[in-house]
């Protein structure tokens, strides 16, 4: 999870109904944000909780408030081609009313953080950054505007909602929402009858490997949005979810989180994230040593741990070969609520092979672990 030193934490607009609603509250990238929600019920009576709130993602359909995600708005001539000398991907890939998941690393390949890029248009793109690093994302495109772009940090113009499971369209539709997006597309709606929300943009997208989406209303429409949400959710057998479940969600999936699979001294490279770094455009930023990285090869690549035992792998945890030499460490780790067993994502020595058994010093108690390619689960996105 992303950390900060911030002694003063920030608020979503849906602060107030999680402390309402019994949620405990953790501070998650400088903000104050709901981890669970224990002594929420669902439609049932059942208390809430990661586990509970977990499985509701992966076999309903999950309500998540990740309002504290940054929010940077770009415009001007030439904003597509500023971003592709910026960032690592390519948005000439992408069309308009799509979005594209993207890094922006520093002259040395590491990575300042991680990103989803909307593209509205070649003048107009809206970025979605982690929230410990949207004012360093934002202080660094506004060192590289050459082109005199408008380039503005809007945190809380927007809030972000995320409704994610097999169920979800099923809860949209019984508020009369029918939503027809590819993955990683995007557009904005009204709701019949809820006027009063405004315009929302919608994008398919999720951090959570289920089929989704994330909704951006105004900040000052997201309790309504959220209330209108919450009701369909538990009509639909679905939890309202806190950031533990996404968490252990999206290290199932083996998606990185900055600070733990990405940081300014993990490359892409490393996190196997080289499908996101486009190698063939002339220049972004950290693209010559990103490039000797690639003919060179990484020095560590980003693997799966699957647990022998029951043994719970935890993030700081050394990884070893059988015959005690070591070969990596532990990244993200927790105990896989749909596979009932311990998982980790780890940095290793690329020598070790998918396949090998590997130990972790788990609390000075040796667990083998076997080494996969992640996914845990499988990906129901699209």
């Amino acid at each position: 999870m992303e950390n900060s030193s911030n002694t003063t934490l920030l608020n979503t607009a849906l602060h107030e109904w999680h402390k309402s609603n019994g949620a405990k509250l953790a501070d998650f990238g400088g903000w104050e944000m709901p981890i669970e929600y224990s002594s929420y019920l669902n439609q049932s009576g059942e208390k809430g909780g990661v586990l509970a709130e977990h499985s509701a993602v992966r076999e309903s359909v999950g309500l998540f408030d990740v309002s504290h995600l940054g929010k940077i708005e770009i415009s001007g001539a030439g904003t597509v081609d500023f971003l592709n000398e910026i960032l690592t991907n390519d948005l000439s890939k992408i069309k308009d009313g799509q979005a594209q998941y993207n890094m922006i690393c520093n002259d040395n390949g590491g990575v300042i953080d991680d990103l989803i890029v909307y593209r509205k248009n070649d003048e107009q793109c809206l970025l979605i950054p982690n929230a410990s690093n949207c004012s360093q994302v934002f202080n660094t495109l506004q060192a590289n505007n050459k082109k005199n772009l408008q380039i503005t940090n809007e945190h809380t113009k927007y809030g972000v909602i995320a409704l994610q499971g097999p169920k979800t369209t099923q809860a949209l539709e019984s508020i009369g929402v029918k939503l027809e997006l590819d993955y990683m597309s995007f557009t904005t709606i009204k709701i019949a009858g809820h006027e009063n929300i405004g315009e929302i943009i919608v994008c398919r997208t999720g951090y959570t490997g289920e089929y989704g989406f994330e909704f951006l209303p105004l900040w000052q429409n997201s309790l309504l949005l959220w209330k209108l949400l919450e009701n369909a959710v538990l009509k639909n057998g679905g939890r309202v979810c806190g950031l533990g479940a996404r968490d252990t969600l999206r290290t199932e999936m083996g998606y990185p989180l900055h600070g733990h699979e990405l940081s300014l001294d993990i490359s892409p490279l490393q996190a196997n994230a080289g499908w996101a770094v486009a190698l063939t455009k002339n220049s972004f930023l950290g693209a010559p040593v990103l490039r000797d990285e690639k003919a060179n090869g990484p020095v560590q690549i980003l693997r799966g741990l699957h647990v022998q035992d029951k043994a719970i792998p935890r993030a700081g945890m050394s990884v070893k070969t059988i015959e005690g030499q070591e070969c990596g460490l532990i990244t993200s780790g927790t105990f896989s609520p749909t596979r009932k067993v311990g998982i980790a994502l780890a940095l290793l020595n690329p020598k070790i092979e998918v396949g090998t058994i590997v130990e972790i010093d788990v609390r000075g108690r040796i667990s083998r672990a076997k080494v996969v390619k992640p996914p845990f689960v499988t990906s129901n996105v699209r």
